[in-house]
């Protein structure tokens, strides 16, 4: 079920505070869910590397930090953002798929855990600097990822990892090159609540490592169930059980390696944290009734993309309102016809002015932003666990958008963008 806990009088007391749109975010739900996390996951050596790709915001990720996660990063931005909030060495997992050189560069510099994505990395990473004793490899197994009953996801359409053979010879190489421990990741499904989604793969990476140990005669490190546990974004639809996920992957651990606790194991949960503390505030600002009634309101699919690009559903609320009453499409103002954050959606009564509330944002929502139309993102707020709100992004300025034109050495440019006062 999307998450109401916070009240509408919260969302009021955040417009009084700030103009919408806005992102708002609940600090005390994503410690709480950090917190049921590690809870979850005790009967492991165990630990949480946080996707900076779903909240890349600096204040949101020093929760993550103070709650004693790593992060995920899979770009230079990212380790940027890393580094600047004092995470180091194996604090930071760097995965990535089509590298730079740089970005490889700068990850052995912060001394992050690099997880290999392609057999041919290898010598992309040897040029970058050098290659780490301590390595993780992406393993893709092809056709489809499923348990005794359930397709769960189709890694032979994915771009990512290594097939089962390349992996042998990625350690036979990487061997070669003074590696002494090595890892796997694999990252088969997304967004599921299914509780054997992880449990499966974790049977499948455990049994993997195994296997490559034996071949290769090195340690095995730490496995990587990366992300893809999800949310409920549908009304009515169940959480994961993060209790019985965590059980079942301990039950693996244990048929796997008995008693031997030398292995770690790692996730990468970034919807899962954040998504649901997360919520898009906006205001009715149209009504149009034509062949059908729409309501627009000061936000766009350039703050939140996913019901656009994917179909993605988001519960909508009405602030004061409850009683469903109308159908309404909620479209933005940009000059697509996709951008509509709900079609033929029954709600309540929605008057102009009204504050419209779409839910589960917090992950994959102001990160996915964009520029079409020469719209400005919104800004992020936090609400903190004292009760204050507080702004952590401000939302963007003309002078933003035209901020990469100040290349032109051109008199009439520069009067037009660069050497005026842009608000």
């Amino acid at each position: 079920m999307p998450n109401f806990k916070l009240r509408d009088s919260d969302f009021t007391a955040a417009c009084k505070a700030y103009p919408t749109p806005f992102h708002l975010y609940d600090e005390a739900g994503i410690r709480a869910t950090v917190r049921g996390l590690y809870s979850a996951f005790s009967k492991v050596p165990f630990r949480e590397y946080f996707a900076v790709k779903a909240l890349p915001n600096p204040a949101i990720l020093q929760i993550i930090k103070d709650e004693g996660c790593g992060l995920d990063c899979s770009s230079y931005a990212e380790l940027m953002l890393a580094q600047a909030l004092e995470f180091s060495g194996h604090d930071i997992m760097f995965s990535a798929n089509n590298v730079p050189l740089e970005d490889f560069a700068y990850a052995l510099k912060l001394g992050a855990l690099i997880n290999l994505d392609d057999i041919t990395h290898i010598d992309l990473l040897e040029q970058a600097g050098a290659i780490p004793e301590e390595i993780c490899l992406r393993y893709n197994p092809g056709g489809l990822f499923m348990d005794t009953n359930d397709i769960m996801g189709s890694p032979g359409q994915s771009k990512y990892g290594m097939t089962r053979a390349q992996l042998s010879e990625a350690l036979t190489i990487l061997k070669g090159k003074g590696v002494r421990r090595f890892a796997l990741h694999a990252f088969l499904s997304s967004n599921t609540t299914d509780v054997n989604y992880y449990p499966t793969l974790a049977k499948l990476l455990f049994r993997t490592a195994l296997e490559l140990r034996e071949e290769s005669g090195l340690c095995i490190s730490f496995v990587n169930l990366s992300g893809g546990i999800g949310i409920p974004y549908m009304p009515y639809q169940p959480a994961a059980n993060i209790a019985a996920i965590g059980d079942g992957v301990a039950k693996a651990y244990e048929e796997a390696f008995g008693a031997d606790r030398s292995v770690q194991v790692y996730s990468e949960l970034g919807r899962y944290i954040t998504g649901p503390h997360g919520w898009l505030v906006c205001h009715a600002t149209h009504s149009k009734d034509i062949h059908k009634q729409y309501i627009g309101v000061d936000a766009s699919a350039c703050d939140l993309i996913r019901p656009a690009m994917y179909g993605a559903y988001h519960h909508i609320s009405v602030v004061g309102k409850t009683e469903n009453a109308k159908v309404y499409d909620i479209v933005g103002s940009l000059c697509e016809n996709n951008d509509k954050f709900a079609i033929d959606r029954i709600l309540p009564e929605i008057n102009m002015g009204d504050i419209v509330v779409i839910h589960d944002t917090g992950a994959h929502g102001h990160a996915m932003g964009y520029n079409y139309n020469g719209k400005l993102r919104c800004a992020e707020v936090l609400l903190e666990q004292n009760g204050n709100f507080r702004l952590i992004r401000r939302a963007e300025r003309p002078s933003d958008y035209f901020a990469t034109l100040d290349i032109y050495a051109d008199e009439k440019m520069k009067k037009l963008f660069i050497g005026r006062s842009i608000p």
